[in-house]
């Protein structure tokens, strides 16, 4: 009797310990369930963007040339058949004008000047005796003491001695000329570019002995296609970097009349300034390119590190509403310090991403770097 009035309270006490163990099995269940769930995309980069900024850049036109002297002097023997005594410079030497470079053997000369003045001296004694002579025969052309021929005589031998002391004078000047010129004399300022002078040569009149380039000044000589020509003028500024690296500044001195027809290019003529002390010397006959400044004009202008180079291109990345990249092939020009000029692809009101874009993909999902305090930064 007892035994069938417990039975419900069994009932009930098993009913409650079934409900705690699937509560148990089923609460991992619901949790392993949830995790399931798929998550939203994450963003690939936090990146920052900047709009582009329109900058005066310069407009330089490229040309390459050679380094050239100025103008090269040509130094060599106004003396016939003298020896060289004396070799006073060598190459790369700077002189002065009117300095001496060599000097040549003048014994010989200065005999010759020796002599010319004695002819000179004999010449002018002459003169005196046939003007004493003339003077008398002078005297007595009234009285009749002499004929009119020998009259004549004493006076044409007058002229005749005076002739020649004339003569003698000029010989002497020609021999003392000879020998000032034993001495080669710089005909300007500048520096041995090159000697054939060697002691001991006998070297006949006009042989050469020196070059000099004048003032020490050296030129650009640059080739500027004709098509590009009228874009230069007298007086630009031109800068130039040689191939040891000197660094250089000019200025147009000329442009060149012709334009050669096998290339169709013409030789612009760049006065060079000194090079720095800091930089090694330009050589003449030095390979050298250089840029001419033709002023400046606006561009559109992004920084460079927005700019991404793949497969021998050029990309920036733009930011589209739901904060995903699109990829933009551009066209660069110019480029000033950190800023390359954008041609053609791109916008000026769109912004584009300068932080991490080289990391970027077309389409990635991006966050925009916040300020401190948390706010998106500026687009």
């Amino acid at each position: 009797m007892n035994r069938f009035q417990l039975k419900p309270v069994a009932v009930a006490l098993l009913a409650l310990v079934l409900l705690a163990c699937g509560a148990t099995l089923l609460s991992p269940a619901t949790q392993a369930a949830d995790d399931k769930k798929p998550a939203g995309p994450k963003p690939a980069l936090t990146v920052s963007t900047v709009r582009p900024q329109s900058t005066s850049m310069p407009i330089r036109l490229a040309a390459n040339g050679n380094i050239a002297a100025w103008q090269e002097a040509i130094i060599g023997s106004e003396s016939n058949g003298l020896r060289l005594a004396d070799v006073l410079v060598n190459v790369g030497d700077q002189v002065r004008a009117g300095q001496v470079l060599a000097t040549f053997a003048n014994e010989s000369v200065a005999a010759d000047v020796a002599q010319a003045r004695a002819a000179l001296m004999e010449a002018e004694a002459n003169a005196a005796e046939a003007a004493a002579n003339a003077a008398r025969a002078r005297t007595l052309q009234s009285t009749g003491a002499l004929s009119e021929q020998q009259i004549n005589q004493y006076l044409t031998a007058e002229q005749t001695q005076k002739a020649k002391v004339e003569a003698a004078k000029a010989t002497l000047s020609a021999q003392q000329l000879r020998l000032k010129k034993v001495q080669v004399l710089a005909p300007d300022s500048g520096i041995i570019s090159a000697r054939a002078a060697t002691v001991g040569a006998v070297v006949p009149t006009g042989t050469e002995l020196f070059r000099m380039i004048r003032k020490g000044r050296l030129e650009w000589r640059a080739e500027v296609t004709s098509s590009e020509l009228g874009r230069i003028k007298t007086g630009m500024p031109a800068s130039i970097v040689a191939v040891n690296g000197a660094e250089l500044k000019g200025k147009v001195r000329m442009v060149g009349p012709t334009v050669d027809p096998q290339n169709r290019a013409a030789i612009v003529y760049v006065d060079l300034a000194p090079a720095n002390e800091n930089t090694p010397p330009a050589r003449a006959g030095m390979f050298a390119r250089g840029e001419f400044d033709l002023g400046t004009s606006s561009a559109l202008t992004v920084p460079q590190q927005a700019v991404v180079l793949r497969d021998g291109f050029n990309y920036v990345f733009s930011l589209t509403p739901d904060n995903r990249v699109q990829q933009l092939k551009v066209k660069t020009g110019r480029r000033i310090g950190d800023r390359v000029e954008v041609l053609e692809g791109l916008k000026p009101d769109t912004a584009v991403v300068v932080s991490g874009a080289g990391f970027l993909n077309d389409g990635d999902l991006v966050r925009l770097a916040s300020d401190s305090n948390g706010a998106p930064a500026a687009k």
